[in-house]
């Protein structure tokens, strides 16, 4: 390493989430230095990163350094850090095509970019430019940690560790911490009085401890809290920053599990059998799950962006806080050396023993110099194992058709998902699968077109 970190952002035309992760690292002491590198491919959102980026360093007022890049050999050549966050296909045509083709079949999704035939779809579409990713890497910063934010994460990162497992990848999403947020705005604690561990996989992990720091350093189990509060109708509070997503269907499967799951309740209703169903209108609307949710959030982050983008571009003024996504605490601990604890995605390398050895799994993980340590878990409740391994038949299946290119574990990936398999016969799976991949065409990579 050398004293100047260079940092690479392949995706950066994402102006909102590219001005989180470089003001949180740029507000580090140790990396006030940084030389950012942006790579975009849509060259007016790039131009819109350079601009932010530009803004930011002369807000803070520091020596950091920006390039942009059309090229991504060019952007990667000698980086120390490498951040990926991208929709390959945007939302028109792929997002749209993986809602609206599943729907003709009585398919219904809310989110579809994790699990389910959205999932798997966008999954076989998203690796193969994650893969040229660390092609590059391997030749041109061989010993550069990926930070991948990409979804469908365990597809995505369980496929990286498969055919580039040399290459030093972490899977990062904000599910851990921005759940553990919410209880405790449920609870009216301040979230630095709450301790946890959890452990699972991503959007599928589970809070194991979830406790209140007392005043005489010891600590009191806030689960009865929950289950009480969630029976008297006391919490779930509403959701004031998406009025159509309460979380309602999480506090029912705490009720029936014993555990509180770290992804979103519209997320969790479709990788499950139990919540989304054609012909039970009713369960919708008591449990307030939103359908097409994914369509509307991304409608309107696109209106958002453009609004902010203008701002950027027009403002003088720019506000910096701390955002609570774990790519600075990572570039901070490995670069200087302050230790930090954050939630990765990482394989299983005897991390979670009740579960496959080689998928990829979401634990604590250490944070210094020596880089990314994992914890070790041990066995989950095995109610929570069982869930979890339904969500793993799909992704190891989504992963065997890529890594040995075979069409067929497509359509086997679509008869395991719960969701799918509670709402359509085998020959709708076989047709609508056939429908998608066709539909996609030139998005997907050639052998799964053939």
């Amino acid at each position: 390493m050398t004293n100047l970190p260079k940092i690479a952002f392949i995706g950066a035309g994402s102006t909102v989430f590219l001005k989180n992760l470089v003001g949180d690292v740029l507000m580090r002491e140790g990396l006030r230095n940084s030389h950012i590198s942006l790579m975009d491919i849509d060259p007016s959102r790039l131009n819109d990163a350079l601009h932010l980026t530009r803004k930011i360093i002369s807000k803070l007022d520091i020596p950091a350094t920006v390039s942009k890049h059309s090229n991504q050999r060019e952007a990667l050549q000698g980086a120390d850090f490498v951040v990926v966050a991208f929709q390959i296909g945007g939302v028109k045509p792929c997002t749209v095509t993986d809602f609206e083709i599943p729907k003709k079949y009585g398919l219904r999704q809310t989110i579809g970019d994790t699990l389910g035939i959205g999932g798997i779809m966008r999954g076989i579409r998203t690796v193969p430019h994650l893969l040229k990713i660390c092609e590059d890497m391997t030749e041109l910063c061989p010993d550069a940690i990926l930070l991948q934010y990409v979804n469908p994460m365990v597809i995505n990162c369980w496929a990286l560790s498969a055919l580039y497992p040399k290459i030093n990848v972490v899977g990062l999403c904000h599910s851990v911490q921005g759940t553990a947020k919410d209880l405790a705005d449920d609870l009216d604690l301040p979230l630095e009085k709450i301790r946890y561990k959890c452990a699972g996989i991503n959007h599928m992990a589970f809070y194991l401890k979830f406790e209140e720091v007392m005043e005489d350093g010891t600590y009191q189990d806030l689960y009865p809290d929950l289950k009480s509060g969630y029976e008297k109708g006391a919490i779930p509070k509403p959701n004031s920053s998406n009025p159509r997503c309460p979380n309602i269907v999480r506090y029912e499967m705490l009720k029936r599990l014993g555990f509180f799951v770290t992804e979103s309740s519209e997320h969790f209703a479709e990788y499950v059998p139990w919540f989304i169903k054609s012909a039970r209108s009713d369960l919708l609307k008591k449990f307030q799950i939103p359908l097409d949710e994914y369509l509307k959030r991304c409608e309107e982050q696109i209106d958002k962006w453009k609004d902010q983008s203008e701002s950027y571009r027009s403002n003088n003024s720019l506000e910096l806080d701390p955002s609570h996504e774990y790519a600075s605490d990572i570039i901070n601990s490995v670069w200087c050396g302050s230790p930090s604890v954050i939630y990765g995605n990482v394989p299983n390398h005897n991390l979670i023993s009740n579960l496959p050895e080689d998928c990829v799994v979401e634990v604590p993980c250490l944070i210094d110099r020596n880089g990314i340590q994992p914890v070790q878990i041990g066995a989950l409740p095995t109610q929570l194992a069982s869930l979890i391994k339904t969500n793993l038949n799909v992704q190891e299946l989504t992963v065997k058709a890529i890594v040995d290119q075979n069409r067929e574990h497509i359509y086997h990936a679509a008869m395991m998902d719960p969701h799918t398999a509670a709402e359509l016969d085998l020959q709708q799976i076989w047709d609508m699968v056939d429908e998608l991949l066709k539909e996609h065409g030139d998005w997907m990579p050639e052998w799964a077109r053939s």
